[in-house]
Parts: C-alpha cells; structure tokens; sequence
C-alpha cells in the first residue's frame, strides 16, 4: 500500500544499496548480514539447559529434534539496529535469497523480531530495476518446507559432526572434524591417490615419421603421422595398460602388443627416403560441434577453475558481487535454463557481433537432470534484458569481477549461437621393411587425423575448457589434399617412448563435477565443501592438484571401517534427495531425522553406531604399511616412517626397537614408494652423533634430527636421574647448521642460549638474545625486537641492541623487502608480496593479509596460491575483537535467540529460556520450564 514505511531486509549492504537504489522513499533497505542466529555450542547453554535434552547438541533429540538456537555475539547490534527500525514501519519485507538458505535467513529474522505488522516474503533472481519492480507486484509467504529443509540439514550436519569429531580426536589427532558431505569428498580424493599410490607405469614406445606428396624437402603440404599397426597387429597406446602396468585382458584379446624400444629404433632406422608409402585410405566424416550449455554454479565453478585459475571460493566471492552489483543473475542454481527474455537478449547480441547467419533458426533450449528447489533459478547469466558488454565495464568492475563476468557473458551468448561445422579427414598410410632374420617383409601402418573448421558458429564467442586426461594426447595435424594409391615420400622417422601416466588427482574443478555427478552437495555448498577440506588440512593444493594429507588417509580408513554407510556416495546422495524432498513438501523433517539418528529395520542409525563402535585400535588406524620392514605413522607431532631393520636397537626383551625417521616437508603420499621409504631410511643417521663433552659440566653433547628438525642437547651421565620436570638442556640448530658437522664450540653456544648481550644504560634490565618460536629477537623485560638473522644472536653488541630498541617495534619488519614480488591481484588490482612477519611469512597487497599456513613452502607460493590465500582472509571478515568483561551479569541469551534479557541490580529472577515460537518445536522449551517451576516450588515449600 503507497504511503506506509516498508522496512526491507536483506542480506548484504551491498545488495542493500543496489536495491535501495530502486525502491522509492517509501522503502528502508536493511542489511542482516547474513544469518543472525545458529544453533548454540553446547557450552553455550544456559547451566539448566547443559544437563537436559539440548545438553549435548543444542538439540532434543528425543522431542522431534527441536533446536536450540542462539543470536551470535558478532550480530546482536545488527538485531538491536533492526529491531529499532523495525518499530518506525508499517509493513515488514523480507528479501533474502530464493533458496533454502534465504529462505531460512528469513524465518530467523522473522522468530527474532517478532513483527507485528504484515509480513511479505519478496524474491528475484537478479538486481535489476524490472526485477525488483515485478517482485514488488509478486510478494508470496514464507516457504516452511524451504526452512524445514535448511533446519534438517544444518541440524544433521550438527549431530552428525558432534558424534562422529570425538572418535577422531581420541583415535587419529586432536581437533579433526567429520562432516556429512566434507568426509566423503575427503574420501574422494584419498581414494584417487590410493589409486596412485597403486598403480604401476608401463612402457612403450612407438614412431612417427614425416609424409611428403612432393619430392621437395620443403614441402609445405608434408604431414606427420603416426605408426598403428604391425603387420594384423594393432599398436598398443596409453590406454592399452592396466594400472598394473601390463597390457589389459580386453587388448590382449584385440592381439594388441606393445613395441619395445629396440624394434621402434631398428624400424626406424629402415625407413629410409627410398622406403615406398602408399595412402591406402581416406576417411572423411562431418564434424559437428554444439555449444556447451549457459553456466550452473557447479559449471562456473569448473570453467573459471580451468580458464582463470580460480579457487571456488574465489569464484563464488567474485560472483556473489556480481550479483549484489546487478551485474548477473543469481549465482547458485543447477539449471542451464534460460528465460526467454534472457534467450532474445543472446540472439540479439550474437547477431550484432558475429553475423546473422550464426543464429540457429529456434532458439536454443537448455533442460537440467536435477529435481530439487533449486532449478526455480534460471541459469547463471548477464542481469536484464540487454546484456552489458564487457568492455562497457572496463573500470568499474576489479579485475577478477570482470574476468568472471566477461566468461559468464560468452558461455551465455555462445549457447545460443549455431554449431561449429566441418569435417575430420583421417589418412591411412602403409609402407614395408624388411627386418633381419624375418621371413617376409614386415608391413607397417600410419595413420595421421586432421579436422578443418568451414563454419566456426559459436566458437567465434567461446570454447569450453577441458580437464585433464588420461592416455595419449589427440593427434589433430593439417592435412593437404590426397587420393587413394598416391605415393608418398618418407623422412625424419623418430622411435618414441612413452610411459603410462596414474590417474590425475582432483583439481577443484574436476571434484567439483564428480561431487554433481554422484549427487553430493547442491550448488550452494560446493565452494563450502572443498574450503572445509582444505582448512581442515585433510587436503592441500600442489600448483591446481589436490593432495590428500596423511592424517586424511587415517581418518577415511576409521571413517570406512566403523562408519562405512555414513562416507558411502550413494547414501550421501540420498541424504541429498531427501533434502529435496523436504523442500519440496514430500517428507517432514522429524520423522526423517528420527530414521538418520535412531535407525530403521534396514540401518542403525548414528546413534546406534556409535553406542556400539566396539574398541578401535588407534596404532592399527594410524598406520599405513609400505612393506615388510617400514610403515608409516601418524603420530602427535605428524607423520613420520617406523622402520624395523639392521640399524635397530635390540629392546630388554630380546625384540627389535623401532627406529623414527622423518618424511620430508610437502612430499605426497603417492611419492612415498618402498624405494623412497628405503632411501629415506638409510639416508637418517641410525645413532645420534656425538659432538663432543662439555667443557664446564663434563657432559656428552649429541646432534640429533627430531620433529621440530636438527638440536644439541646434554646427555646425563650413566645412572644420572633429573630432578621430576627437569629435563636436559637442548638447543635447536639454526638453518644454515647441519647436525652431521656441527662442531663443540657451537655446540656449547646454543646451549648457553639465551645470551646476555649487556644492560640497558636506561632502565638496567638485562638484553637477551634469543631464538624463538618466530625466529631470532632480543627480549629486554617485556620489550622484544626481531634480529635480522640467526647468526645476529651471536653477533650483535649492546650498541647494536639499543639501536633496534630505539625503532618502532615492527619498523623493520615493515621496512623491509618483500621476500617474493608477485603479479597483481585481481581483486584488489595491487601487487602481491610474499614477507616475512612476526608470526611467519605472510602474502599481502597492501590491504590484505594472509599467513601462509605451515604446509606451504615461500618458495612454492604461486599467484594462484596467494591470490587464493587473500580470498579466504577476506571471506572471514575482519578479526573479531574479544569483549572486555563486564563486572554484573550480562546478557542471557535465549532459547530461540529471539529475545534477551538484562541482569538487573539486584537480580531477583532468571528470565526463563525461550523456544522458537513455532507451535510444532515448542514441546521442549515448555518442558524445560515446567520443570524449573517445579524445581522453584519444591525450594519454596522447603524453605518454609
């Protein structure tokens, strides 16, 4: 109704503001920045509450899983502030996302604020003025079966990770975590390099060799082909071997046989200018090419992975802002369905750009497989009715925005734009040597493909990426003109070798596609997914690859031997579908919780696999075998290789001793073969290296490898037994020192450590040098400055340490030079550098900062490392400042988080806790305050 406030609320200021610039006076635009409320930590829960049915989830799970939610720390202003607002306006309009994550934004901003005026739930799938104008003439109610179906999942995730994260800190490591989708895209790629670590290279070669129509040694028309066939045999490739390395059943039964490197050089070496080459065939077929469908996010996701090197947080950041901008449609959706005004806008431009006669007669019509909520969502695609140019957008966009946006605006056009067309002409060519000692003149076959392009259609506009593939390389060669029976000259015949490549790891892109293809994961959560996996350091990024961590391959061994149905793909896909059943309406959320966690006829349930785990041998989970003598161990302190062999020492027991030895810094699982393991055990010195004796306390000083790297430390003497808590004073060695050479004096320096370098003149407090846990610095009372290098500690003087005392504590840190110098960001549009910080080396542009996790080596970090790194520190916002403590009572946050109380002086009463309002999840909160009513009644009565 015209003339009454509307309060609007949205999820970001920036879609506020793009908003807001098209609604008219009679509208306030409001950002909730996100969710403001989640399900609270246990801990969290109000003293009553920990003991109860919310104790050990914030969830009952015996009164239809009712939730316990909590408003978070960082978003109570954010309430208060809309609250306020909310109190000036007539009519309340919610315009978060059209999906069930907005949906569910909405809900929590509804059970908050408890409006009292009419509520009207507003959607669009773009920021565009026709858009928002048509949502405001289309407002609907609030979708429960959306919110059920957000509520279920996060719920889920809850018990599931609360249940199953403890067996993982007591059996592998301290601080792990297990996830419903995460743990099986962990095992996805745990298993793919199971399969490298597996599989076994073959080789074979094979020859190639120059035709020429012509006589002339310059003959441009010359092509190369390739030798197939010997005699009725065919030529085994790549894809002829098994990961075992021998040729598989299936080409053994072709007679396929594999040329060795002495026959390729001997057939080689008797093609000879005067060999005879005749075409024995040409085969031409048309060739036809469609245009890939207009991006989903899980496709965005893949293409900018492959064409811009994109991380997928990186991709939906830069989306995100596209859409918020106005710029394209909404960024999760699976549907490559376009809107017909979004078809007309295509053709019309592909038109103006490319010609007329690249348009098909009909427009092109793009169907998805998937059934769930979220194909209400068009394809990913330029906003509006008139798509904008790229280059119209030069300058207001950042260089990583306009780089997805222009990809979004090809893939969009190209889809409704004509086939490629041409033809694929495929040349046979057959000569014959004569090899010693055979019977009959040996027959060889080559053969040479070449494809031309007569009418290019959508390839003038854009061409899909591929990922990467197994086996031999496609042979595309122009060919010239030829007739069947023509001769042909013969030159430069090479013998090639080749070995089979493993199967390639996952990049980002490709796990991605296969987590749609086995139906784990919706479009919001694929970005979610492999950032988790790889914050949690179950998975790390080698150039675009993903590696799995050792302590992955633990976890996923514990996971499929105790949990096997849980980390299943086609149970996981299932949790998928009947998500969308819930979305849709077709199952109710209690029930179907109630079968997860306490089990049906067909499956225990979680909580009845956990009640009966049995005993888990933690050592056997830990430990992957290389072979007889040497496994590998995932210890407290990381992985390292157990050996059993001749350098051993013999225990009391007449057993042998297992001896440590350390796995270099970055190496893969698959590159830890028996051989490398074997290498590495014989290289690390079996004792310990005797430095030489102390001159002042007479002990034996040895360098030793351990952990942390290369130390000193003391011996005590024979039958010496420390004070309890005492240990033998040890020193770790610099970087530029090696245990093997490491000499007395410097021995005894390290272990003299700290050094007193003098008195401060000032306040007489004495200055140490030191090496730390970040590196070398001096320390006078609380006052500490970073040295410049390790050898500083022995070097500098006291004049030396009041000149750095006299700087700014971080002066020179900032002062110095970058330690790398990397291209600009395409965020930011300002350079990239790698320094050395307080706390480590970091990435920066001068804006951001990113510390560069302990896994990552300064020299390894590439632009497409660190342009992520500075993606993930700004998708985590700023730092949050801890709260200073309050001396009364604070706040007390509420069942629901939808209403709190303040302490009052003197506080009499505890508000009671407060259950979401809903009727149908109100059963546990009534409960809980029927029984502290009871509680106060019996204090009462006895009392008296």
């Amino acid at each position: 109704m015209e003339g009454t406030k509307k309060l609007v609320i949205v999820e970001s200021p920036t879609k506020a503001r793009t908003i807001g610039a098209y609604l008219g006076d009679d509208y306030e635009v409001i950002a909730s920045v996100g969710h403001i409320r989640d399900l609270a930590e246990p801990s969290e829960l109000p003293s009553e509450l920990k003991k109860g049915p919310f104790g050990k989830f914030a969830v009952d799970v015996e009164n239809d899983f009712a939730p316990y939610y909590v408003v978070n720390d960082n978003k109570k202003k954010t309430v208060s502030e809309l609250k306020r607002a909310l109190k000036g306006a007539d009519e309340l309009w919610l315009a978060t996302d059209e999906d069930r994550e907005g949906e569910a934004i909405a809900w929590h901003l509804l059970e908050v604020l408890k409006p009292k005026v009419p509520v009207r739930r507003m959607v669009f799938h773009e920021i565009t003025r026709e858009a928002i104008e048509q949502a405001k003439q289309n407002t609907r109610d609030l979708d429960i079966s959306l919110v059920d179906a957000q509520e279920t999942r996060r719920i889920l995730d809850r018990l599931y990770g609360y249940d199953i994260s403890p067996v993982l800190w007591r059996k592998v490591a301290p601080k792990l975590s297990a996830g419903r989708v995460q743990s099986a895209a962990t095992r996805l790629v745990v298993d793919r390099e199971r399969e490298r670590q597996v599989f076994r290279s073959a080789e074979y070669w094979d020859l190639t060799a120059t035709f020429r129509p012509g006589t002339d040694a310059a003959d441009p028309t010359a092509f190369e082909a390739r030798l197939v066939r010997l005699g009725d045999q065919r030529l085994a490739s790549g894809g002829d071997f098994g990961d075992d390395g021998e040729l598989t059943a299936r080409a053994l039964k072709a007679n396929v046989v594999a040329l060795e490197q002495q026959r390729a050089e001997r057939l080689a070496a008797l093609l000879t200018p005067e060999t005879p080459a005749t075409v024995l065939s040409i085969e031409t077929k048309p060739h036809t090419r469609r245009p890939a469908a207009p991006f989903t996010t899980s496709t965005l996701q893949q293409e900018a992975s492959r064409k811009l090197r994109y991380s997928s947080r990186q991709t939906m950041s830069f989306a995100q802002s596209l859409y918020e901008n106005g710029y394209i449609t909404y960024m999760r959706t699976d549907s490559p369905t376009l809107s017909s005004q979004a078809i007309q806008a295509a053709r019309k431009q592909a038109a103006e750009l490319y010609g007329g006669e690249t348009l098909p007669e009909k427009p092109r019509v793009f169907t998805g497989k998937s059934k769930g909520a979220q194909e209400a969502h068009e394809a990913i695609r330029p906003a509006g009715d008139v798509f904008q140019r790229p280059s119209s957008l030069k300058g207001k966009l950042t260089q990583g925005e306009y780089a997805l946006y222009e990809l979004i605006w090809k893939r969009t056009v190209a889809s409704q734009m004509a086939d490629a067309k041409g033809s694929t002409d495929t040349v046979t060519v057959g000569a014959s040597v004569a090899e010693p000692g055979a019977n009959a003149p040996t027959a060889l076959e080559f053969t040479a493909s070449g494809t031309v392009i007569t009418f290019p259609g959508f390839l003038l506009a854009y061409e899909e990426g591929r990922d990467e593939k197994r086996g031999d390389a496609e042979q595309n060669v122009s060919l010239p003109q030829l007739s069947e029976r023509q001769r042909l000259g013969v030159a430069d015949p090479e013998a090639k070798g080749h070995e089979t490549s493993p199967p390639p790891r996952y990049t980002e892109a490709s796990l991605t596609k296969r987590l749609e293809e086995l139906g784990i994961g919706r479009p919001s959560t694929y970005a979610a997914i492999i950032s988790t996996i790889m914050d949690r350091g179950y998975v790390t990024k080698k150039g675009q690859a993903l590696v799995p961590s050792w302590i992955a391959f633990s976890v996923v061994r514990l996971l499929e031997e105790h949990f096997s149905e849980l980390v299943d793909y086609d149970f996981t896909a299932e949790m998928e579908n009947d998500l969308d059943r819930i979305a849709a309406g077709e199952a109710a959320r209690g029930k179907w919780l109630g079968e997860f966690y306490f089990g049906t006829e067909t499956h225990p349930g979680l909580r009845g696999v956990v009640d009966n785990l049995g005993e888990i041998d933690a050592r056997a989970i830990n430990t992957i075998k290389i072979d007889d003598q040497i496994s590998l161990r995932n210890g407290k302190y990381g992985p390292y290789l157990e050996v059993f062999d001749e350098k051993c020492e013999v225990g009391d027991d007449g057993a042998l001793k297992p001896r440590s030895v350390n796995i270099p810094d970055g190496m893969a699982p698959d590159e830890l073969t028996p051989e490398k393991a074997h290498e590495l055990a014989d290289a690390e010195p079996a004792e310990d290296r005797v430095v030489g004796t102390h001159p002042q306390t007479g002990k034996r000083i040895v360098a030793k490898n351990g952990r942390f790297g290369p130390y000193v430390t003391e011996l005590p003497d024979d039958g010496e037994e420390l004070p309890k808590g005492q240990k033998p004073r040890t020193a770790s060695l610099f970087k530029s020192m090696d245990p093997a050479t490491v000499d007395l004096d410097t021995a005894v320096a390290l272990l003299e450590l700290p050094r007193t370098v003098g008195q401060d003149p000032e306040s007489g407090a004495d200055i140490t040098a030191q090496n730390g846990r970040y590196g070398p610095y001096l320390k006078k009372g609380a006052d500490t400055r970073t040295l410049p290098s390790e050898d500083a500690i022995f070097s500098i003087d006291l004049a030396g340490a009041q000149e750095l005392f006299a700087q700014p504590k971080y002066g020179a840190r900032r002062a110095s030079s970058a330690l790398k110098e990397i291209d600009a960001d395409p965020v930011s549009g300002k350079p990239v550098r790698v320094r050395d910080g307080r706390f480590g080396p970091y990435v920066t542009d001068g804006e951001t900062n990113a510390t560069i996790p302990r896994g990552d080596s300064v020299d390894d970090i590439t632009f497409e490392r660190a342009t992520e790194l500075l993606a993930i520190r700004r998708a985590k916002g700023p730092a949050k400042k801890k709260a200073p403590a309050r001396k009364t009572a604070a706040k007390k946050t509420a069942a629901s988080g939808a209403k709190t109380t303040t302490a009052k002086k003197p506080a009499a009463k505890k508000s009671a806790a407060k259950k979401a309002v809903d009727p149908a999840r109100s059963a546990a909160a009534k409960k809980a305050a029927e029984t502290r009513k009871a509680n106060a009644a019996k204090k009462a009565a006895q009392a008296q």
